[in-house]
């Protein structure tokens, strides 16, 4: 769990951040987020003292958290505990959950495996037949969803992916559904011609104030980020609506990048995606470390968003600089 917290809490802060790299290079920007924006330098984005404050409250809570949620050296558990060794695995204990009955059930390999047939004959139907073979991400897609039908359980074909790619199967498996939310989120329109995501945004836009926009933000980033698990590639959906926003409340654009960077990261505390490297190196799940990790949101949500607001109140608005 400690070691995850990296991720779950200060990654997007500093250097590493994929929205200030994005706003602090004009060359990467799409010219519609450029036109509201303008170029935001690091000295208004992560090198904000305000910035600093919010990094620095972070560590050192994240660090008090740790030590009182440790465990005694009564119960403490090595590395044996966990199965992390060479001996071969022990045999899988008795189903006793829904989500291990699930697990061994062909209803989510034939759900998900209809789903994905029923969107490449879509394809199909609606572009010529050079355009869908010619898309790598065509065999990649097609090639998951028959390995998923013909292991016929879940368990069975993760397994099977595992054994291959012990380290990143987890994120190979579960990053084209993430994507498949994403394009739920920002692709597909109503009867409106409006993405969900787009609807979402305004919602939060319409209880917010210039004053009130930083905690707003952050709890509509920190909740879209559970389910679209990706930083830069968000915020490029993300960005147009938000910073438009920040520009009519008239809200310092370099800290609502920040907003973002914090927020973001929030659920990453609890999201299983992310976890998957890590776990996948120690021979763990995540049931082992997401009761610490929760444990850090449950403080990290209230003291990020209460800094968010506290200390964009202490910046003033600047106009979009054009290159």
């Amino acid at each position: 769990a400690a070691a995850y917290l990296g991720l779950g809490a200060v990654w997007a802060m500093g250097l590493s951040s994929s929205a200030a790299q994005l706003q602090a290079n004009p060359k990467s920007m799409p010219p519609g987020l450029l036109n509201i924006t303008g170029v935001l330098p690091f000295t208004q984005t992560i090198f904000l003292w305000q910035s600093i404050v919010l990094t620095a409250a972070l560590v050192a809570v994240s660090l008090l958290i740790c030590w009182f949620t440790a465990p005694s050296d009564a119960n403490a558990r090595v590395a044996q505990d966990f199965g992390v060794s060479e001996t071969p695995l022990p045999a899988l204990p008795p189903r006793t959950r829904p989500g291990e009955w699930l697990e061994y059930s062909p209803l989510l390999a034939v759900l998900i495996g209809a789903l994905g047939l029923g969107w490449l004959g879509f394809q199909f139907a609606s572009k010529p037949a050079i355009t869908v073979v010619a898309d790598l991400n065509t065999y990649n897609f097609l090639f998951l969803t028959l390995g998923l039908l013909l292991h016929w359980r879940p368990r069975s074909f993760l397994d099977a992916v595992a054994r291959a790619v012990p380290s990143t199967a987890g994120v190979l498996i579960q990053f084209p559904l993430y994507g498949g939310i994403a394009a739920l989120l920002t692709k597909a329109t109503g009867a409106d011609g409006q993405t969900l995501a787009h609807h979402l945004s305004g919602l939060f836009v319409r209880v917010a104030s210039s004053d009130s926009f930083p905690a707003v933000m952050g709890a509509y980033s920190a909740v879209l980020g559970f389910f679209v698990p990706s930083g830069g590639g968000k915020w490029l959906v993300e960005a147009p609506y938000v910073m438009q926003a920040a520009n009519d409340l008239h809200v310092h654009l370099g800290w609502a990048v920040q907003v973002y960077n914090a927020a973001e990261a929030l659920p990453n505390l609890i999201n299983p995606f992310w976890m998957l490297p890590l776990l996948g190196v120690l021979g763990l799940k995540a049931r082992d470390v997401v009761g610490y990790t929760f444990m850090q949101l449950l403080v990290h949500v209230p003291l990020v968003l209460g800094l968010l607001w506290l200390l964009g109140l202490t910046l003033t608005y600047l106009p979009p600089v054009m290159p």
